[in-house]
């Protein structure tokens, strides 16, 4: 923009006082710009946390002015958005393997912000309490059990009412990291499952149909006399969907709660924080539960990114890593443990731009 005035033939006074006019407008036009800037940060990833998510940046942008894009496209969407850097933040519940992270081309913090559970949803008629072991999860998943009112099931619930009904195994269709959660809980348990299905955030699937997202798979079920499925615990509940109690590596059947899901985490925990912990050995542990992951650059300055933004990142990160955490157990996601915390603190405060520690 280019501004001309012209004093023409003015007298000195009329002259230092347009000198004056025009300074005081461009400094008004300099403070505007300033303050008038919007900033909008960009996020995609699992849809695991997206509830949570969606709380707590509907808060954030109330308390603080600052709008959250976030895009629950799954964990691989998510990973691959972050390596591409078209988004200032990714999202997974399955951290990076070794191949994407070399992708990324600069070390990518893993950032735990809440923790989850895997829960077996499942659609039948009278809604019935049931309890499962890990083998026969593996085999309907593996399609070897066909029927509901296979003996094993059955002897498991000796007083429910079980229909004749067929197993219609629900899965995911995209990139997932509540797949890679579940898969690697099969793995954990299964030889077989291990052996020719493995774990993975894709899978080829045995059997089945296949639902985008945790919404799409718990849409499924809830619409499919007979079928299972797995699901984020907050998505069961939204849909009222019936879910399993499952058996741990304890041998107790235990229900996916808040306080399961935090005593699954009870174990020690590496600085990186790329840390599984299905099939907990926690006694009263939920067995497939997991941490979900903000992704981001640990040097933030690749690209050209404006200063103001990577603040506005780290001050978000810090935020959800404190104040958003009384949201959590509201949405049926775990809070992150003290210890977990003080982690976390070290990982945000080594975000750097252009080698220097980000004001927090």
């Amino acid at each position: 923009m280019q501004l001309t005035f012209q004093y023409g033939s003015r007298n000195g006074k009329e002259e230092k006082f347009m000198k004056k006019f025009v300074l005081a407008f461009l400094l008004m036009l300099t403070i505007g710009l300033t303050y008038g800037e919007t900033i909008e940060l960009l996020g995609a990833g699992a849809t695991f946390p997206a509830p949570l998510y969606t709380k707590m940046f509907d808060v954030y942008y109330k308390e603080m002015g600052v709008k959250v894009n976030y895009q629950a496209i799954g964990s691989g969407g998510g990973i691959q958005q972050l390596i591409s850097r078209t988004v200032d933040f990714g999202a997974t519940d399955a951290p990076m393997n070794e191949k994407e992270e070399k992708a990324a081309k600069g070390e990518v913090l893993h950032i735990p912000l809440c923790l989850g559970a895997v829960v077996i949803a499942y659609n039948l008629p009278g809604n019935p309490l049931l309890k499962l072991t890990p083998d026969v999860i593996a085999d309907m998943f593996l399609g070897k059990i066909k029927k509901w009112s296979d003996k094993r099931i059955k002897d498991l619930n000796p007083d429910a009412k079980i229909p004749d009904l067929p197993v219609v195994v629900v899965h995911r269709s995209d990139g997932s990291g509540t797949t890679y959660t579940f898969s690697e809980y099969l793995s954990s348990v299964s030889e077989e499952w291990k052996s020719k299905v493995g774990t993975g955030k894709s899978l080829n699937w045995p059997t089945g149909i296949g639902g985008k997202g945790n919404p799409g798979v718990a849409g499924y079920v809830k619409q499919t006399p007979g079928a299972v499925g797995y699901v984020e615990l907050a998505y069961a509940k939204q849909t009222k969907l019936m879910y399993a109690i499952l058996q741990n590596k304890k041998g107790k059947f235990i229900e996916a709660s808040l306080k399961s899901i935090s005593l699954a985490a009870d174990v020690p925990m590496p600085e990186d924080m790329k840390v599984s912990i299905v099939n907990t050995a926690s006694p009263e542990g939920y067995p497939i539960c997991t941490f979900s992951w903000v992704l981001a650059y640990k040097e933030q300055s690749e690209g050209g990114r404006p200063a103001s933004r990577v603040e506005a990142l780290v001050k978000l990160l810090w935020w959800m890593a404190h104040e958003g955490q009384s949201y959590n157990e509201a949405l049926d996601y775990g809070s992150l443990p003290k210890t977990v915390v003080k982690i976390v603190e070290k990982q945000i405060e080594s975000i750097t731009y252009n080698g220097k520690k980000v004001k927090k």
